[in-house]
């Protein structure tokens, strides 16, 4: 079996410390805000998990399907011997391209979640015993320094978490990500896009489970939890709506009441407004051209775009400026615009 090595580039109270500078900072401003990453404790992904087999919630389920037919395709283009994934978690949907992959010799993912990343490497080094998994502790948000890997390398960053990021973050991320690739490198992006905003609405308001009010509600009990916050989550309700001006989808805790809530471990007392607004999470909805020109601004070229039939989701493949993909056999160019 190939060794398992974990790096680890967080210091250990690098979740306290972040947690800590994140709610000081977006309960303290406004409109309030609070980064979605903060979600995502062991129960609020659980959550998670059982959002993507809601019927409502497309995202994911075009993702994996886009991933099932052209993980062959994109191997043929990019000819990767190393897969970097960028907010790893689980790494399920990474199977695909792991299989497509036949000289694949490395696996780098990147996840704060020491834990998920343990038990994701089991899994696959089970599952692929020639495979060198080298995780990374790390924030992908963040500088990041990669080991030595055989190129050429593809970075995956899926799920459409680049829609999690505002416009300024979105622009520093690619940047940071583009010194990351060298001559021969790929990214390959998820991006939801933009279509009726019904549909668009329903992925995140659930109103007949509520099992995304329960979700978005979770981000006051790690605050609760870890800060000795006394946030009540039934006094906010969970709003989900669309911001056709900015094309993102805003997920929101609305306080049904003026109240104050202490978070000692801050020192800080919050007042909400009765109807007053935090905002816990963005999800920007992408177009092909706004990607391809975010995408040259940090200096990348758009090199292949796979969508689903109904154009509800893509994956773009792209790479530093001046190096084209692998041209794809005919009959597969529609699947694949370039």
């Amino acid at each position: 079996m190939s060794p398992f090595r974990l790096t680890r580039t967080l210091p250990k109270d690098a979740t306290d410390a972040a947690l800590r500078a994140d709610v000081r900072h977006g309960l303290t401003q406004t409109p309030r805000t609070l980064p979605p990453k903060w979600f995502y404790d062991a129960h609020g992904s659980r959550l998670f998990n059982r959002i993507t087999e809601l019927p409502a919630y497309y995202p994911f389920i075009a993702e994996r399907e886009l991933l099932r037919a052209h993980a062959g395709d994109i191997a043929q283009a990019t000819g990767a011997r190393t897969l970097i994934e960028l907010g790893s978690g689980s790494s399920e949907k990474t199977r695909y391209l792991l299989d497509a992959l036949p000289g694949l010799h490395t696996y780098l993912p990147v996840d704060v979640s020491e834990s998920a990343l343990r038990h994701a490497a089991q899994v696959l080094i089970n599952e692929h015993p020639d495979l060198h998994v080298h995780a990374l502790v790390a924030d992908f948000t963040s500088t990041l320094t990669l080991p030595p890997a055989p190129g050429p390398r593809l970075v995956a960053f899926l799920g459409s978490t680049i829609g999690n990021l505002l416009p300024a973050e979105r622009a520093s991320f690619l940047t940071s990500v583009r010194t990351l690739l060298s001559p021969g490198d790929f990214l390959l992006l998820g991006a939801d896009l933009v279509k009726d905003p019904a549909q668009m609405v329903a992925a995140y308001d659930d109103t007949a489970t509520g099992i995304t009010a329960a979700f978005n509600k979770n981000v006051l009990s790690v605050i609760n939890r870890e800060l000795g916050a006394d946030f009540d989550p039934d006094a906010f309700e969970h709003v989900a709506l669309w911001d056709a001006a900015r094309e993102w989808i805003e997920m929101r805790l609305r306080s049904r009441t003026a109240q104050s809530v202490k978070i000692p471990a801050l020192d800080l007392v919050v007042d909400f407004a009765d109807g007053e607004d935090l905002r816990t999470e963005i999800s920007a909805k992408f177009r092909r051209s706004g990607l391809r020109a975010e995408l040259a601004h940090s200096g990348l070229e758009l090199a292949a775009w796979f969508s689903t039939p109904d154009a509800r989701f893509a994956l773009a493949l792209a790479t530093p400026h001046g190096r084209a993909a692998t041209p794809l056999p005919a009959g597969q160019v529609t699947a694949c615009v370039r």
